[in-house]
């Protein structure tokens, strides 16, 4: 079904549509663009973040890097035989840098001579990576649980204690090994930087701080369900590969991440420990943004196509209502009222237009009424006025789009001949237009009678919800009843019977209705062979 739009309306199509263009072109060129760069600026961020980290980290690990180097040149420190006042001195350390949990001094066999707080004084550590790793140089050991201290030192939070070691050798005047300073890190003061990070991105939601071991890849900082476990990402690799950057990555938990990644490379003589600093926030959350922007183009484009489209029909109404008004004359001419044509002057091509209108549209309203006529009568049978072949053929096309089920009824008159031959042939032909008059009155609406030639109708039903073949017989006795009736013609009465083949069709089978006709043709004749008079239903 082809269906045709007013000019007013194609206008607001096309004013539409060019916004539509305007906007995807817009939004591919400049909006994808700007949402890209939203997004590479949340990656740089999250990038930045980690590299802060890092820094910071690096800084703070400096500063306790020289200070435990710096307490260990100092001469009192050497002076192993007046262990009262290196523990006091110890003591004033501690307290002015109280991210030393523990700091103690062994002699040069690993056994503690002082301590803060004299804790572990007198036990042996030689045993110990705090001593044996730092005989001939400083010594930085990873994130470890406390194993001697765990018990010693106050734990007001009940959790896991945890520690980054820094030792020093000591050597006297005559750089002869003495002994080792051993200083045990909390590890609070890794949490104190992240929160004091955490704290300067507080307008960004869900944004979490990893460190991951160099040591089997271990998550040493971070949430608590992966505390502890090691983590194969992408996004470390990239950073041991001394990078900083950021991706979007699946995490274990299956969900997605834009993650920033840097590796602690330390800092001036501190040497690092070869963390990788991790950033992550969940992809939908980093990057909201970049919908609430795509939002923004969805409609602001909305807005732009909604009032073009107004525009475009109100302009268009202004260019249509001519030719509206012709139209609309155009229809009363069609329906039988004396109208003219409205001629416009003014603009050329409108003034053109309703002059030739003028004399087309009379020249076509008689020419219609004419096709109309003729159509109608090449439709009918020229006798009975019944359908004719062409016009069932017609029927025939459109009954099958519209219906699934059918009953054909093929009528053959018995005796007509000998009506002809006794009568005449004008007898004959009142006869078949006494018949047609009775087939009309048995049939339904939506129903179709046809004359197919001499005296051969076809009668097609509609079949519904009832039994086919009770309907069929029903409808075929019904016209054999009708049709024995005595005939008057020309002041004679004349009788005749008919024979009656019927055939169903249904859409869901492979043959067409036309085999279907011919299958009660021979049904008809099955009828004529069997004594006429009679309906034969094939099958």
């Amino acid at each position: 079904m082809r269906f045709s739009l007013s000019l007013r309306t194609q206008l607001s199509i096309i004013f539409a549509g060019t916004t539509i263009l305007l906007i995807f072109i817009f939004g591919i060129v400049y909006g994808e663009r700007s949402i890209k760069q939203v997004e590479v600026e949340i990656g740089n961020s999250l990038s930045e973040a980690a590299y802060l980290m890092e820094n910071n980290l690096d800084q703070y690990m400096w500063s306790r890097y020289g200070e435990t180097i710096m307490l260990s040149s100092l001469s009192d420190i050497r002076q192993l035989e007046d262990e009262q006042k290196i523990g006091t001195m110890l003591n004033q350390t501690q307290s002015t840098f109280p991210a030393f949990s523990w700091i103690g001094l062994t002699d040069q066999d690993g056994t503690v001579i002082a301590s803060t707080d004299s804790i572990l004084k007198g036990v042996d550590i030689s045993e110990r990576p705090v001593y044996s790793e730092a005989l001939e140089k400083t010594f930085i050991g990873d994130v470890h649980e406390a194993v001697l201290l765990a018990d010693l030192l106050p734990n007001p939070t009940g959790e896991a204690m945890k520690f980054v070691d820094i030792s020093t050798p000591i050597y006297d005047d005559n750089n002869d090994f003495m002994g080792v300073l051993a200083t045990h890190l909390s590890w609070e003061w890794v949490e104190e930087i992240e929160a004091s990070m955490l704290d300067s991105l507080k307008n960004r939601d869900s944004i979490e701080f990893l460190i991951v071991s160099k040591i089997d890849d271990v998550v040493i900082l971070g949430p608590d369900d992966l505390l502890g476990k090691p983590l194969g990402l992408e996004s470390i690799e990239l950073a041991r590969t001394n990078q900083n950057g950021s991706i979007i990555e699946t995490w274990p938990n299956g969900k997605e991440y834009v993650t920033g990644y840097m590796m602690e490379n330390g800092y001036k003589e501190y040497p690092g420990l070869g963390w990788t600093i991790l950033v992550r926030q969940p992809v939908e959350v980093a990057y909201a943004s970049t919908k609430e922007l795509l939002l923004f183009f969805l409609v602001s484009g909305l807005i732009f196509v909604v009032f073009f489209a107004i525009l475009g029909w109100l302009l268009a109404g202004r260019l249509a209502s001519p030719l509206k008004n012709i139209a609309h004359a155009a229809d009363r001419l069609r329906v039988g009222e004396l109208v003219q044509i409205p001629l416009y002057r003014g603009t050329s091509e409108l003034e053109t237009l309703s002059l030739s209108l003028r004399k087309l549209v009379s020249d076509l309203t008689h020419t219609e009424s004419a096709l109309v006529e003729m159509k109608e009568v090449a439709k009918r049978d020229e006798l009975t006025g019944l359908a004719n072949r062409y016009a069932l053929d017609f029927y025939l096309r459109e009954f099958v789009q519209e219906h699934k089920m059918a009953i054909v009824l093929y009528i053959d008159l018995d005796g007509f001949k000998m009506i002809n031959d006794t009568l005449g042939h004008n007898s004959g032909d009142e006869l078949l237009i006494q018949v047609a008059q009775r087939l009309k009155k048995i049939v339904r609406e939506g129903e179709m009678i046809s004359r197919v030639g001499g005296d051969e109708f076809i009668v097609v039903l509609p079949a519904g919800k009832e039994n086919l073949a009770k309907r069929g017989k029903v409808v075929g006795e019904r016209i054999i009843s009708s049709i024995n009736k005595p005939y008057l013609l020309d002041g004679q009465t004349a009788s005749v019977s008919c024979s009656i083949g019927a055939a169903f069709w249904e859409a869901s089978n492979s043959i067409n209705i036309e085999e279907t006709i011919r299958t009660a043709d021979e049904a008809l004749y099955a009828a004529k062979r069997e004594g006429k008079n009679r309906i034969h239903i094939y099958g």
